[in-house]
């Protein structure tokens, strides 16, 4: 089975192990996901690791009023590797141990504002490679004839994928910081267009009263004696 990710209900986060039958990443070693954390709530994700493997984790605040939220990652054992406070984007890497990794997501100091975030996992050393020189094994045959070497090949293939890998992730980031900013641009178009409607009616109301006033200043008061 592949690496697993859970989401768990604010009610449920005292649980460290997720149930039978949980939700699954695919067995992709670069995984992202994009969620809508309500106002006042709490929520949080699985990542089954392997013994000396590489934990990877990005995220960011893409939506939300202040572009901030709290972030935990707890080890198997329960213990709090990462804290990050009111944070809009971070970047943490973890030499990890066989078990269940927690990273939770925080909004609870929110009462008004649900918030868009974007994270993304990337797994390395979870014990794949071996399994496909062995796969490649069985089909390469006559290397000695060819004056080819199989390690020659699996280097070529693996530094194309590498490279490939990090393409789609920086496409991936770069996807998610252009989200945030066209979000915090039409955050600014509607505030700009609310303050300018404001001045507009205030330089009405001005310019009503300065007429008035002006008229008034003309007007004859004096009555007329028969």
């Amino acid at each position: 089975m592949g690496p697993r990710l859970l989401l768990v209900p604010l009610g449920c986060l005292a649980l460290l192990l997720p149930p039978p039958g949980a939700a699954e990443f695919s067995p992709s070693l670069d995984s992202d996901f994009t969620f809508t954390l309500p106002a006042g709530r709490k929520e949080c994700f699985y990542q089954p690791m392997r013994k000396e493997a590489s934990l990877e984790l990005e995220y960011q605040v893409l939506d939300g009023a202040g572009l901030d939220v709290d972030f935990h990652l707890l080890s198997p054992k329960g213990e709090t590797l990462v804290f990050d406070e009111r944070k809009s984007d971070g970047v943490h890497t973890v030499e990890t141990e066989e078990g269940d990794y927690m990273f939770c997501f925080d909004n609870t100091f929110s009462t008004i504002s649900e918030k868009v975030i974007f994270f993304e996992l990337i797994l390395d050393n979870m014990g794949e490679d071996g399994q496909d020189e062995e796969d490649w094994k069985k089909y390469v045959t006559g290397t000695d004839l060819l004056d080819m070497k199989l390690e020659d090949i699996l280097e070529s293939i693996n530094s194309v994928k590498a490279r490939l890998s990090k393409s789609v992730q920086i496409q991936t980031l770069l996807r998610a910081f252009e989200a945030r900013d066209r979000n915090i641009q039409e955050s600014n178009f509607d505030r700009v267009n609310f303050w300018s409607m404001v001045n507009l009616g205030v330089m009405v109301v001005v310019s009503a009263v300065q007429v008035y006033m002006l008229k008034s200043l003309f007007e004859d008061k004096r009555k007329s004696r028969t």
